[in-house]
């Protein structure tokens, strides 16, 4: 048994993030600062979190565990991605670079 440290779980974050929508407010916003920390928190906790088990099938475990803790950060990375907070295109950091322009839209499965 761990002793007191508890991995952020994935499905329990995955609705936190659903529920949290795409709109950028405080609420999504803390949600995500919130769920980054606490994965970080158990990131650097991870020998605290083991010292107690020993054994052969210790290193699976931390890898199980180390596993969760990047899907974690991954699902946060990914939301704010989603919220458009993550630069990802040249114009994002670049005054002088325009943003790129759409060149087809799609409406109900037709290309216009």
């Amino acid at each position: 048994m761990l002793p007191n440290h508890h991995p952020p779980t994935i499905p329990m974050n995955l609705f936190i993030m659903y529920m949290a929508g795409d709109s950028i407010s405080i609420f999504p916003i803390m949600m995500i600062g919130m769920m980054l920390l606490r994965t970080v928190k158990a990131l650097f906790s991870i020998q605290q979190t083991f010292k107690m088990i020993e054994g052969d099938h210790a290193i699976l475990q931390r890898l199980v565990y180390l596993i969760g803790i990047l899907a974690g950060i991954a699902l946060a990375l990914y939301k704010c991605h989603s919220m458009g907070l993550l630069p990802t295109h040249a114009s994002d950091w670049l005054a002088f670079v325009e943003p790129q322009q759409r060149v087809e839209y799609a409406f109900g499965g037709v290309r216009m």
